[in-house]
């Protein structure tokens, strides 16, 4: 398995960021406009049509068509843990669906001094078998650009 990891510090309160990043408007407003992403629909664990949290449990149902070329691809996510203590919260999506054959992003939040200390942390595995281990070193070169768009995003508007 391969990993990528960003983190910064926004000068924001915690449950700020930690509330923006609950809820499929954060998604949406931190995927960057070349994706083309469309949120489909999202399900709670009871099966409630858009939560107002993304609970462990809930389901997003999403698709997005990268720089507008080709079709566009199924993205299907479970919410598979959520937690929260003492200035500290995370929260794990798992694609169920989608082009890679195993991705889990784990979002961090921590009050720290200043603000509010984001981290993303995406285990992954690129498609393509053998070809695709070979090649994961340079998915970073994918990866950079759409997470350093997330937190340059969140510091925006919530900063």
């Amino acid at each position: 398995m391969s990993i990528y990891e960003r983190e910064t510090v926004v000068a924001a309160p915690f449950e700020a960021v930690r509330d923006f990043h609950s809820d499929e408007r954060g998604l949406e407003a931190l995927t960057p406009d070349w994706m083309n992403l469309r949120v489909e629909s999202t399900t709670g664990p009871d099966g409630e049509p858009d939560p107002d949290v993304l609970e462990q449990g809930s389901v997003v149902e999403s698709s997005v068509r990268p720089f507008g070329v080709g079709p566009r691809q199924r993205w299907v996510s479970h919410i598979v843990a959520r937690r929260e203590e003492d200035g500290q919260a995370m929260f794990r999506d798992a694609m169920a669906e989608g082009p890679f054959p195993h991705w889990e992003h784990t979002h961090r939040f921590e009050a720290v001094e200043g603000g509010t200390r984001v981290t993303d942390r995406v285990s992954y595995r690129l498609p393509g078998g053998a070809l695709g281990r070979a090649a994961s070193p340079f998915a970073r070169v994918g990866f950079e650009p759409m997470f350093r768009h997330r937190h340059r995003r969140t510091k925006e508007l919530l900063e």
